[in-house]
């Protein structure tokens, strides 16, 4: 267990470098190259591991790379999100028998909540409808039939996604106005009852989860049920063009207070579910520019690989061109890009600000890519091979550096002062 390092992509061991262009001078990629940084992930882990108000639990689908899991264990990450059996399954080989794993897809087949509960000791469950809560104790009975004793049920409740910039509101959760009945059932058949929601990704105020604990207490107070743990979910944010959230500090404190206040047992646990703040520095992406037409850039990567999110839901990372003299004429231009397959809808709008003089056989940096663009790369059209290799220069954007805006002067409501 957690012994060696080996590439996620590819079949290349891991090669430590100092840059960007540090590995365009040594290995001249005409294919695209992941640059991990391990140390930006472990300095995000013991962030949430120490200033949380209660456990974090890494979210895997984020990013299943078993070098990242493997950084985020040693630095204080012991609890995991899981949304499918595969991901139990890889997170149980690469850690071992001592992580803590939480299946939390609200729809799971019986089978994988068995497989999850019997071999690999799952005991957390999430869950938004009766037919679910039905599947888990009917999946979990042992061998003479008996039900299970030792569950955490955790009930999903459907809030807001306003001050997120992707929404997750509309495909799981019980509404409030349905949740006391599935609350007082799951209360019946469960160890500890948990209430979980997920506000949506990159949620840009610390008001989103206090929103959403104001529903939680309404259920809790609709149901009259005495719950065990209170689970805020994902969407803390990281930092990308256009995108300055407050500190993350701000928004444990306004967690913390609003969570602090709800009617739930004396003993009760404060989860959290960081994905993307978790993995985002963890990552950044060479790429080469293989055409130009006016203002468009051909690379050779794009909507089907790691590059999904800035095509499908017009996010706009980070970027630079490749080069310690790097500035050419000093003047900038916005640029849309194509990526490498026949498709169309391989396009990019950005806009992404690069040197207006960038040309054919330059290479680019899109940073800020260690959350959902490693996890979304696919082998369409014959693309998507690529090197992996470490390098020890800091992300293009930090949430975690000292040099972040101190969180007792931020222009946020709720800023510690």
């Amino acid at each position: 267990m957690c012994s060696g390092r080996k590439a996620y992509w590819g079949s290349l061991e891991l090669h430590i470098h100092p840059n960007a262009p540090a590995v365009v001078r040594a290995l001249a990629p005409n294919e695209p190259v992941i640059l991990n940084r391990p140390r930006a992930a472990a300095r995000a882990a013991r962030f949430f591991a120490e200033k949380f108000p209660g456990k974090s639990l890494y979210a895997v689908k984020a990013n299943p790379s078993p070098d990242l899991l493997i950084e985020l264990w040693h630095a204080g990450i012991t609890h995991f999100d899981t949304a499918s059996i595969a991901e139990v399954r890889l997170v149980r080989e690469t850690l071992g028998q001592d992580a803590v794993l939480c299946f939390m897809h609200p729809v799971k087949p019986m089978a994988a909540i068995a497989e999850a509960y019997h071999i690999h000791g799952v005991r957390t469950f999430s869950l938004d409808t009766h037919e679910e809560l039905e599947k888990i104790v009917e999946a979990t009975r042992d061998a003479d039939g008996r039900a299970a004793e030792d569950l955490s049920l955790c009930v999903r409740l459907r809030v807001s996604s306003e001050y997120s910039e992707i929404t997750l509101a509309s495909k799981f959760g019980i509404d409030l106005a349905d949740a006391a009945p599935l609350l007082q059932a799951t209360r019946q058949v469960a160890d500890c009852l948990g209430i979980c929601f997920h506000v949506g990704s990159q949620a840009m105020t610390p008001f989103a989860y206090v929103q959403a604990l104001e529903r939680v207490r309404a259920a809790i107070v609709d149901a009259a049920v005495t719950v065990d743990i209170i689970d805020v979910g994902g969407g803390f944010p990281s930092i990308y063009p256009g995108m300055e959230p407050p500190p993350l500090e701000d928004y444990f404190a306004s967690i913390h207070r609003a969570a602090e206040s709800l009617p739930v047992s004396y003993s009760s646990e404060l989860w959290c579910e960081p994905g993307r703040a978790l993995s985002a520095e963890y990552s950044s992406l060479i790429v080469q520019v293989e055409k130009r037409r006016g203002n468009e850039l051909y690379i050779n990567e794009g909507a089907y690989g790691a590059l999904y999110d800035a095509a499908h839901v017009g996010w706009r990372f980070p970027v630079s061109r490749v080069g310690e003299e790097d500035q050419g004429s000093g003047q900038m231009a916005e640029f849309a890009f194509y990526g490498p397959t026949c498709d169309d809808a391989d396009f990019m709008e950005g806009p992404f600000l690069l040197p207006a003089d960038i040309k054919a056989g330059d290479y680019i940096e899109v940073g800020m890519l260690g959350a959902y663009g490693v996890a979304m790369r696919t082998r369409f059209n014959g693309f998507g091979e690529g090197l992996v290799v470490d390098v020890i220069d800091e992300p293009m954007a930090s949430q975690y550096l000292g040099n972040r805006r101190d969180p007792r002067h931020s222009d946020n409501v709720v800023s510690l002062r």
